[in-house]
C-alpha cells in the first residue's frame, strides 16, 4: 500500500511572531500538484500555534504540537494538554523526541499515557523513537527501538492515530546521517514490529526519518522502503530551506 509521504518541520525552541511570515510564504508556494504527493506539516512553539491553525484552516498544510501534558487538566503549572491543542485546531502532536527523554526524563510509561491523551482529542501522535551512538557501536539499536515501541504504545493505542519518526540521537542536528542501508534497516524492523502490533491496520501508519535531513539528502533518504515522510529540525525553520526540501516533491 503506498503512503502519501509527510514532511514535518519541528521548530523546538524557535519562533516569534514576526516568523508568520513563514506561513505566509509557505502557502503561496503551496499548490494542488504538491499536495497529491505530500502532507505538510508544521510544529512551532505552543505561541504559535493558534495564529498558524488561523491561517492554514483553509488549506492543507497541518499545524502540531511539540509534546503536551499527560494530563487533561489540573494544578500543572506551565503544561499545554491535548485538548487545548485540539481547541486550537492543532492536527499532530510529537511525543517522545529524544531531547524530551533526555532533558526531562521522559519514560515509555508517561508517552503511553500522553499519547492516549492526544488520541482522546482526536489528534494524531507522531512517537519518536532513536538509539544513542553507544546503543548503535553495541549493536543493540534494534532492540532499543524494539522496547521503545513496546513501552509506548501499550493500552489500545489507535494506529488511525499514530504515526512513527526514527530519530538516531547521535544524528540529530550533527550533520551525521546513517548509511542509506541502516535506514532502510531499521524502517523494516519498524514497520513488521508494527504489523505485529496492530496487523493489517498497521499499514496505515506513516514512518519518518529525522536526523540532519536536508534539501540535499531528503528524496534519497524518502526513496528508501519504509520510509514515509520526513521529521525536520534546522533545515524546517527557513522559508528557503523548506521551499528546497519541498520542491524536491513536485
Amino acid at each position: 500500500m503506498s503512503k502519501k509521504l509527510l514532511i514535518a518541520g519541528n521548530w523546538k525552541l524557535n519562533g516569534e511572531k514576526k516568523d508568520i511570515s513563514f506561513i505566509k510564504n509557505l502557502l503561496k508556494f503551496h499548490s494542488k500538484k504538491l499536495t497529491k504527493k505530500v502532507d505538510i506539516l508544521i510544529c512551532p512553539p505552543f505561541t504559535l500555534i493558534d495564529k498558524f491553525c488561523q491561517l492554514t484552516q483553509r488549506s492543507n498544510i497541518e499545524i502540531g504540537g511539540q509534546d503536551c501534558s499527560e494530563n487533561e487538566t489540573g494544578a500543572y503549572t506551565g503544561e499545554v494538554s491535548a485538548n487545548m491543542l485540539n481547541d486550537l485546531n492543532a492536527t499532530y502532536c510529537i511525543v517522545g523526541h529524544s531531547e524530551r527523554r533526555l532533558y526531562h526524563n521522559e519514560n515509555n510509561n508517561l508517552l503511553n499515557k500522553k499519547i492516549l491523551n492526544i488520541q482522546k482529542n482526536n489528534i494524531k501522535a507522531i512517537l519518536c523513537i532513536g538509539e544513542s551512538l553507544s546503543d548503535r557501536k553495541q549493536s543493540k539499536t534494534l532492540r532499543v527501538l524494539g522496547n521503545q515501541l513496546k513501552g509506548a504504545l501499550k493500552n489500545n493505542i489507535n494506529p488511525n492515530l499514530l504515526e512513527i519518526a526514527y530519530e538516531p540521537i547521535w544524528a540529530i542536528g550533527t550533520g551525521l546521517v546513517p548509511e542509506y542501508s541502516d535506514i532502510e534497516e531499521v524502517h523494516d524492523y519498524i514497520s513488521k514490529k508494527l504489523e505485529d502490533f496492530y496487523g493489517k491496520r498497521s499499514k496505515k501508519i506513516r514512518i519518518l526519518y529525522g536526523g540532519s535531513v536536508n534539501a540535499k539528502n531528503v528524496f534519497s533518504i524518502l526513496s528508501l522502503n519504509n520510509v514515509n515522510g520526513a521529521l525536520i529540525g534546522g533545515a524546517s525553520l527557513k522559508i528557503k530551506d523548506m521551499k528546497s526540501i519541498l520542491k524536491q516533491f513536485i
